[in-house]
């Protein structure tokens, strides 16, 4: 069997044939990798996301638990020692004839 040698013309199209295949190999390689990626690092966003509402209705309870009337009112009479005002120091005004 005799071989025919290549030429310089065909050694040079299957080199550039083997790297353009082996560039796009890469490209798809590295896409794919990224993509793996960015969904690791979305859940993990979204696993925040829903730590951090917790968290905010977990303070908002707490607010409201702070600010109930009954809690500022016992706070305001015991350490604040405020009494309900007395007839005469409440100031009523008429705001209509003042515009």
């Amino acid at each position: 069997m005799v071989r025919k040698k290549l030429g310089k013309k065909e050694i040079i199209l299957g080199i550039t044939c083997t790297l353009f295949a082996l560039l796009i190999l890469s490209f798809y390689v590295w896409h794919q990798t990224e993509s793996v990626s960015l969904g690791y690092d979305s859940a993990e966003l979204e696993q925040r996301v829903i730590q951090l509402e917790k968290e905010v209705e977990k303070l908002e309870t707490i607010k409201s638990n702070l600010l109930a009337l009954d809690r500022v009112e016992k706070i305001a009479r015991e350490r604040l020692k405020l009494t309900e005002p007395k007839d005469g120091q409440i100031i009523y005004q008429d705001i209509d004839k003042e515009h």
